[in-house]
């Protein structure tokens, strides 16, 4: 049996790259220990499935050493102030899915006559954080007191994917690599990202994250399309980036979603914080941690204890059960937006792109699924 010649070098960047291990994959490949010693060599068959349980391209065991991969667009990912190395594949491939979709949406824009969005780079680090928020309530039609109004801040994040997708921007919120529901997202890798583009500006929310967290790195991502910056982002309310660009829109986030001024008459300082924190997060419909980053820039809660009821509040939070998952055309729909959903839908019924280009720009196979999408969203034959 013909074997295939692969430095054991290249076994253990794909484990390492996959954060997989010789013993989480021992019982499926029996002699792997050899393979990486080099003792042994797998048959072609054989390499065909270790690069698919890696999520390893398969010509790159065929280097002379591992590659050194980059994330393709700037990475602004932290942790302790060190930049992180060595992007998952998950992490990869949906950044790479999100560019294949993004290059299609845009030659679809261009036949279709679509003309450059103005607020794509409209603004600068130097831009005033109170005018360029105000500015992008105007545009997405982000009336706060609509939001007072509405029942949950679940709804509310809902609504606000809306309003970006009405505005032009395509939204995708996933939590899993594509459609496969068994690459799983993670958010402690990253949160989100923008990739910037005149007619197809795109964001992506990591869906695996809580909705708490989810509407905060929504409008952060909103503010790098504001300055015409795509990056890849792990954000967080509480967040104090070193880097200008991050630490521009995560004020403009906050202030998108809780203007300071409004915040600082209606915060309520005698009152105990749980309290507080519950009433302000019902008026503005956004997260608790968010009531407490802005209760913070209002001067009402400083130092320790900031941080301590920050971190009591994560932990609250991630004790609560998950909401269920929504019908699967809904749950389609926010993975790829619905407003990319309805440009493929319709560009298929046209005649323009063929159903297998569909379906694997949507992710799936079915007709019966094609069809109930479109229905989904708002395009039917």
């Amino acid at each position: 049996m013909v074997r295939v010649a692969v430095s054991g070098e290249l076994f253990t960047w794909a484990l390492g790259r996959a954060r997989r291990s010789i013993q989480d994959l021992g019982t499926r490949f029996p002699k792997l220990t050899k393979w990486v010693a080099g003792e042994d060599q797998p048959t072609l068959r054989q390499l065909e499935d270790f690069a698919k349980a890696t999520y390893a391209p398969l010509g790159y065991f065929f280097l002379a050493e591992p590659p050194v991969e980059s994330v393709p667009i700037p990475d602004f990912r932290t942790i302790g102030g060190d930049y992180i190395q060595c992007p998952s594949p998950d992490l990869l491939d949906t950044i790479y899915i999100c560019q294949q979709r993004q290059d299609w949406y845009r030659e679809y824009a261009r036949v279709s006559g679509e003309r450059p969005f103005p607020f794509v780079g409209r603004a600068t680090t130097a831009s005033d954080i109170v005018e360029v928020a105000a500015d992008m309530r105007r545009a997405l039609a982000f009336d706060l007191d609509e939001r007072r109004r509405m029942g949950t801040w679940v709804e509310a994040l809902q609504t606000f994917i809306g309003q970006a997708d009405n505005l032009g921007i395509l939204v995708m919120v996933n939590g899993v690599v594509g459609s496969n529901n068994r690459r799983k997202l993670d958010p402690q890798e990253f949160r989100g990202f923008a990739l910037t583009d005149p007619v197809a500006p795109l964001v992506f929310v990591n869906g695996a994250d809580t909705k708490a967290a989810q509407m905060f790195t929504l409008a952060h991502e909103l503010a790098h399309l504001w300055l015409g910056e795509s990056g890849l982002t792990d954000v967080e309310p509480r967040s104090a980036p070193t880097d200008l660009v991050e630490r521009w829109c995560n004020l403009v986030a906050a202030e998108l979603l809780a203007p300071l001024a409004i915040v600082r008459r209606e915060y309520d300082r005698r009152a105990p914080l749980p309290q507080e924190m519950k009433r302000l997060a019902s008026r503005f419909k956004i997260s608790t941690l968010v009531v407490l980053r802005r209760i913070h820039d209002a001067g009402g809660l400083a130092g320790d204890r900031y941080h301590e009821a920050y971190d009591e509040e994560v932990e609250r939070l991630l004790s609560l059960p998950r909401g269920a998952g929504g019908s699967f055309y809904r749950t389609t729909a926010a993975r790829v937006s619905e407003r990319f959903a309805r440009a493929v839908v319709t560009s298929t019924w046209e005649g323009r792109s063929s159903f297998t280009e569909a379906f694997r720009l949507l992710g799936f196979k079915n007709m019966r699924t094609f069809r109930e999408l479109g229905h989904r969203v708002g395009v039917a034959i």
